[in-house]
């Protein structure tokens, strides 16, 4: 069993590496506000990234502010999200957002998890993502390919994401956190697939428990490369 100390050093490592893997690694979701932000986020759930930002220039256009989610049709708005699934659900969790933005916080997003976490359908990975990448506060989201990445690179045994989150809180500096989570995403989506990983294209390799669960033949491994996260 690998104690602490040896899995912070090792995870450190892993992190330096990604980060030489993927110098350009960002969101990718499309926004330039932290309400767009929060918005695409929602709709992110069960949806790529590549649909999302599809419906999103026309949605950011015709809401452009907290009062006119709050206030919006919500037929219009269904019709206008619908291909990105549950649509229903993330129509009524964007008219409820825009509306306690507009009651609690004079129609602005809060720059607080603790605030965030009190709109409706914003847990902590969403909060962390608003956090990190529209205001610049460290956060780590662990979403599906954080949570799956960071068992099988044994960095926590935990399936519950609060507690993986508060395992990764430990290995990295705070300062990293958000950085981390973007580069073990673009990881996951681009080399570490979940039935499949593509072992022998992976520069950390080395580090990682799970290698050989995909082919570590380069050149077979290399096929199974992405270019770029899911359409």
């Amino acid at each position: 069993m690998e104690d602490q100390v040896t899995t912070k050093k090792r995870a450190r490592l892993m992190f330096a590496a990604l980060a030489k893997q993927y110098p350009d690694a960002q969101c990718e979701l499309d926004f330039s506000t932290p309400l767009e932000l929060l918005a695409a986020t929602v709709l992110s759930a069960q949806c790529t990234d590549r649909r999302v930002n599809k419906v999103t220039p026309e949605l950011f256009a015709k809401y452009p502010s907290a009062a006119s989610y709050a206030s919006a049709d919500r037929q219009a708005l269904e019709a206008l999200i619908a291909s990105t699934g549950f649509f229903r659900q993330k129509a009524a969790t964007l008219q409820g957002i825009g509306q306690a933005l507009c009651d609690r916080y004079g129609g602005e997003v809060p720059v607080s998890l603790d605030e965030l976490v009190t709109l409706p359908g914003v847990g902590r990975k969403t909060a962390n993502v608003v956090l990190g990448e529209a205001f610049g506060v460290p956060g780590i989201t662990v979403d599906t390919h954080v949570g799956r990445l960071a068992r099988r690179f044994g960095w926590t045994a935990q399936t519950d994401p609060n507690k993986v989150e508060a395992d990764l809180m430990e290995l990295f500096a705070r300062k990293d956190w958000t950085r981390m989570s973007q580069l073990v995403i673009w990881h996951g989506r681009r080399r570490c697939h979940a039935k499949k990983p593509a072992c022998g294209a992976c520069n950390i390799a080395k580090w990682c428990p799970a290698y050989g669960d995909g082919p570590t033949d380069p050149v077979a491994a290399e096929k199974l490369v992405k270019d770029q996260g899911p359409a």
